[in-house]
């Protein structure tokens, strides 16, 4: 069996786009994971969930920023930091409003009920007799610190302690991590948008397993960054200074240097 496992799509189809033509190229698959982190923050929310829902055989879950957008939440402690920094509240009131922004367009297009119903988890046993666990952030939560190379064997160990699988795969840092600890692997997809490494291309997994065992490959695809920052800026999205950071390279994370892949 083969999976494309993929994650923090963020709205934008042109790297969607990118990653599903290279699945097609590579031969295909069985089925698709998506981590969640699906339409905030991207020009076009709506396209996104339109393509996901053509997927064969796809399975879901839920990124903290599909949660903030069904609830209306904010990240948490972010009300708090601008009440002690008030040059954060035009943070804050950036994020409200890119929040508002895709949920209008996500209503208008019939899509906002649909993130409502996606899950925390994904679970599969492989063929070899692997356990397999899919979650945006990290086992048990779709936010917080999440997983990314700065971490210690032993806090890592101490993240994955409720997985109960022998392999797991997570987004939301944005940072490839293919590490394993305690006999667990643990494998970060990195983005298909909005990355936070020097290397700008979308990246996803692709997962080949069967009696003996498994094999997963990163896969960085190239797609036309330029359309999408037109795009952003074209629809006049409230997110666009944000997300021009990420899509231009200038929002790196201080373990971009250690991503894997």
């Amino acid at each position: 069996m083969r999976l494309a496992v993929l994650s923090d799509i963020h709205g934008n189809p042109f790297a969607l786009d990118a990653v599903l033509a290279d699945v097609a190229a590579q031969g295909g698959v069985d089925a698709y994971w998506v981590l969640g982190d699906l339409v905030a923050f991207g020009p076009d929310p709506a396209g996104v969930m339109a393509r996901l829902a053509a997927l064969p055989n796809a399975r879901f879950v839920r990124g903290n920023t599909d949660r903030y957008l069904v609830r209306n939440e904010d990240p948490p402690g972010m009300r708090e930091r601008a009440a002690q920094e008030p040059p954060f509240l035009d943070i804050l009131l950036e994020f409200a409003r890119s929040i508002a922004w895709t949920r209008g367009y996500l209503t208008a297009g019939g899509y906002l009920d649909r993130l409502a119903e996606l899950p925390l988890e994904q679970r599969l046993t492989l063929p070899g007799g692997t356990r397999m666990l899919g979650v945006h952030a990290a086992p048990g939560t779709d936010d917080g610190p999440g997983i990314h190379p700065g971490l210690s064997d032993a806090e890592l160990a101490a993240v994955l302690a409720p997985a109960d699988a022998g392999l797991v795969f997570v987004g939301h840092t944005h940072v490839p991590v293919d590490r394993t600890v305690g006999g667990v692997r643990v494998i970060n997809l990195g983005s298909v948008s909005n990355p936070a490494t020097a290397d700008l291309r979308a990246c996803y997994v692709l997962l080949d397993a069967d009696e003996s065992g498994y094999q997963a490959r990163f896969r960085r695809v190239a797609y036309d960054r330029e359309a999408a920052i037109a795009a952003v800026e074209r629809a006049g999205h409230p997110g666009a200074r944000h997300i021009l950071r990420y899509l231009r390279g200038e929002n790196r994370s201080r373990w971009a240097d250690q991503a894997a892949g």
